[in-house]
């Protein structure tokens, strides 16, 4: 039974790339799980193994007494001198079992619990080289197709792709090779999962790495991706060396990088974006090929107000709004996108309300509209000070069309607060019955109640 087991530990270690240790661990729980099955589970029983004779040996432990009482846990002093002269009163002592009577029952258990040892340990293996790697890409062969995802076989291991990871009217076969981008990697008592995915923003950022040297160097980075897989993505690309072009190295000698991202992602168009640090220029940038006319910032609310020529607005838009969804994913900026003739529709009534109410020129009036001060709230929380940065007219006047705006506000409060009728007013109004005489109406008369 254990004929050169240190041989066969070693090569079990080496092929599984488990560490000798653990295999041995496992081997004396497995011989000591067997031995208690055999010779019953209240016994105290060790296994221990010797790397010298190369075997595993089963202890039976029991404590030295003067009177025996219990035989199975206990051992008299004459019997214990037998093992060891020297023990004492007290003492536990192990006395070696013999293990040739296990069974063939006893050794299918240690079999089982060796192979689910075995098993647990090469998962744990297994987690470790893959935790590290993940939102790396990962190359496999289906091995098999399941109900709702590929099984993609890794050599050491298998992994899952998922249909809903997999790009739009992508189908794959046994034996194909397919790349996939390491989504998770997780660990359960049945073992390591690895999840896959070819839809993820990152699987296209790691392909661009694979593809453009200047990426996988570092003097190029990729900052942000957004995708709508199998349709269009963005990249943004900047480069810490102003002699390199981002843009250029991506798309490679007549496209050859780009290309080969785009037949690896079937034929999804790619947009390469150069990054700015000016969130209005990136934005812009973003939203290419379409032409932007203005933008204003909303800091507050993280967005942004597009204006576009009146031909350039179905381009920015894109086809079912996918253009400027992509860009807004890219930047992380709200955009809101507008046609020239659309924002001076709206934008003049606002400007003239501003101009009739506030008594200011209609220059001042755009000023204010183009810093999202459109209503009057927004005016009256403004400081002098505040107002003067943004318009360079005089504090003085500042403050007067604060003021103003103030004054216009308490009107407006007071108004609506006359024109509000109270509810006694509308119960009134109804012919409802308030107070006491509603209470009075409830109260049955004497007629009544007799």
């Amino acid at each position: 039974m254990y004929f050169d087991l240190n041989y066969v530990i070693e090569q079990v270690g080496k092929e599984k790339g488990i560490p000798k240790e653990i295999i041995v661990e496992t081997l004396e729980e497995a011989i000591l799980s067997a031995s208690k099955k055999k010779f019953g589970n209240h016994l105290d029983l060790e296994a221990r193994y010797n790397y010298e004779l190369g075997e595993i040996e089963v202890f039976r432990f029991k404590t030295v007494v003067d009177e025996v009482q219990d035989p199975d846990m206990e051992i008299s002093v004459e019997e214990a001198k037998l093992q060891d002269p020297e023990c004492i009163m007290g003492d536990s002592i192990g006395i070696k079992m013999d293990t040739s009577s296990l069974g063939r029952i006893a050794a299918q258990t240690a079999k089982q619990v060796i192979m689910q040892k075995v098993r647990n340990a090469e998962s744990d293996v297994i987690y470790n080289e893959f935790k590290d790697k993940k939102g790396e890409i990962v190359t496999g062969v289906v091995q098999r197709v399941e109900k709702n995802h590929y099984v993609i076989n890794l050599g050491k291991t298998e992994a899952l792709l998922s249909f809903k990871e997999v790009i739009p009217n992508e189908v794959f076969r046994r034996r194909d090779r397919v790349k996939g981008y390491i989504l998770d990697v997780e660990k359960s008592q049945r073992g390591c999962t690895i999840l896959l995915s070819r839809t993820h923003p990152g699987f296209l950022v790691k392909l661009f790495e694979l593809e453009v040297p200047e990426i996988q160097e570092g003097i190029i980075r990729v900052l942000s991706a957004a995708r709508e897989p199998g349709e269009r993505a963005k990249i943004a690309v900047y480069s810490g060396d102003s002699n390199i072009d981002p843009v250029g190295a991506c798309v490679g000698v007549k496209g050859s990088r780009v290309q080969a991202v785009v037949q690896e992602l079937r034929g999804e168009k790619i947009d390469i974006i150069p990054w700015s640090k000016d969130p209005a220029k990136f934005v812009c940038n973003a939203l290419a090929p379409a032409r932007v006319s203005k933008v204003y910032i909303n800091e507050e609310e993280h967005a942004m107000e597009i204006i576009v020529h009146d031909d350039q607005l179905s381009l920015a838009i894109g086809k079912k709004g996918q253009n400027v969804r992509l860009a807004s994913r890219l930047t992380g900026w709200k955009t809101d996108i507008k046609s020239e003739a659309e924002v001076e529709k709206t934008s003049r009534k606002v400007i003239d309300d501003l101009v009739s109410m506030l008594k200011i020129n209609e220059i001042l009036a755009r000023i204010l509209f183009d810093e999202y001060l459109r209503d009057m709230r927004d005016i009256a929380r403004l400081s002098p000070e505040e107002m003067n940065k943004i318009t360079s007219i005089s504090i003085d006047d500042c403050a007067r069309i604060i003021d103003s705006a103030k004054a216009i506000l308490t009107e407006t409060e007071q108004k609506a607060a006359e024109e509000e009728p109270t509810k006694s007013e509308e119960g009134e109004a109804q012919g409802e019955p308030t107070g006491e005489m509603a209470e009075a109406e409830l109260q049955p008369t004497s007629e009544e109640s007799t």
